[in-house]
């Protein structure tokens, strides 16, 4: 069993595996165009949930929101499915790859054997596209690497049952039905209300105000917790930046390639300057992780620097309100 796919390397895998499916079934959309459409800009606070030992940050939206808002704005739909039982899970998947449908599952990190050792952690909110089967081997097309790859019975069935939080307990999910026409305008201007919508919410945990709380914390786990365990915690904000679902600054600089093109389609030159705002804010959340790994490996020469980094963080925050008023302004 094998379908004809197309692999394509993307920056974030959720992204990259609505487009891959969505290609697939004769509708071509970039990366930058789901992001932006699903609202994938995001920032929650969570410090009464612990992930490794260290509060919840996350800088994206739950698994599958960003595909499931891309689809419900473009008139697409999606069938998904969760089992209880593996055999059900690969019966299910098998009788998919039959019917030369190519699908798309949440699997853990940890176990995913073509990883390379240092990106093995227990994450298991990661996307990958299943293709076809030959030789016992399922055909695996996981957008983050450059190449196809393949997983065993065995293996898959490890990843799609990882457990922790977040299980992903078998799920899969693909496209059922693609209209004839796409209305991108209203789809893009939907994307770009709630990204302004949640990033400017009046609640402590989500948003511009979620980032400024955890500013202002930084300094306050250094007085009360001492520097092993805020060490530990900022180690854990920019591994959600930087490492799982990409996050801070590598979010920013596809919302920025979204914009630009969204700018095109809505003949609106306002936004091709906001592009250019937020992929500079994004290489200012870029800085504040390499600051951040610096204290991390013991390698900062700084004074006063948990006061620093707060400072820092602060600053972005007051550049993000302002690019989301303008944008929605701009809209």
């Amino acid at each position: 069993m094998k379908i004809n796919f197309e692999h394509h390397q993307t920056a974030h895998c959720e992204n990259g595996v609505a487009s891959n499916l969505l290609l697939n079934k004769g509708l071509k959309l970039s990366e930058p165009m789901i992001f932006g459409i699903g609202s994938g800009l995001f920032f929650v606070y969570l410090p009464f949930l612990k992930v490794n030992f260290a509060p919840g940050f996350s800088y994206r939206p739950m698994p599958g929101a960003i595909f499931s808002k891309a689809a419900k704005r473009l008139g697409i739909k999606i069938k998904r499915i969760k089992f209880s039982s593996p055999k059900e899970a690969q019966a299910a998947l098998e009788k998919n790859l039959e019917q030369n449908i190519p699908t798309g599952l949440q699997v853990g990190v940890f176990n995913l054997t073509y990883f390379p050792e240092e990106y093995k952690f227990h994450f298991n909110a990661h996307n990958l596209v299943v293709y076809g089967k030959e030789d016992g081997k399922f055909l695996i097309s996981d957008p983050v690497m450059d190449f196809a790859t393949t997983l065993t019975e065995a293996e898959l069935e490890k990843v799609r049952y990882a457990k922790g939080a977040l299980a992903p307990k078998g799920h899969m999910y693909f496209p059922t039905h693609i209209p004839e026409n796409v209305h991108l305008e209203e789809a893009i201007k939907k994307g770009i209300k709630d990204t302004c919508k949640n990033m400017l919410a009046p609640v402590p945990i989500i948003g511009i105000k979620a980032m400024r709380w955890v500013a202002k914390s930084i300094p306050k786990w250094a007085e009360k917790k001492g520097t092993k365990v805020t060490n530990h915690y900022l180690g854990q904000l920019i591994r959600m930046q930087e490492e799982i679902g990409t996050g801070g600054g590598g979010f920013r600089f596809i919302y920025g390639a979204f914009l630009q093109e969204a700018s095109m389609i809505l003949k609106n030159d306002e936004l091709k300057e906001l592009s250019k705002e937020i992929t500079a804010i994004g290489d200012l959340w870029r800085d504040f992780a390499v600051d951040i790994a610096r204290v991390y490996k013991n390698r900062n020469s700084k004074s006063d620097i948990y006061n620093q980094l707060s400072k820092s963080m602060l600053h972005i925050a007051d550049l993000e309100e302002a690019f989301y008023k303008k944008l929605r302004k701009a809209i």
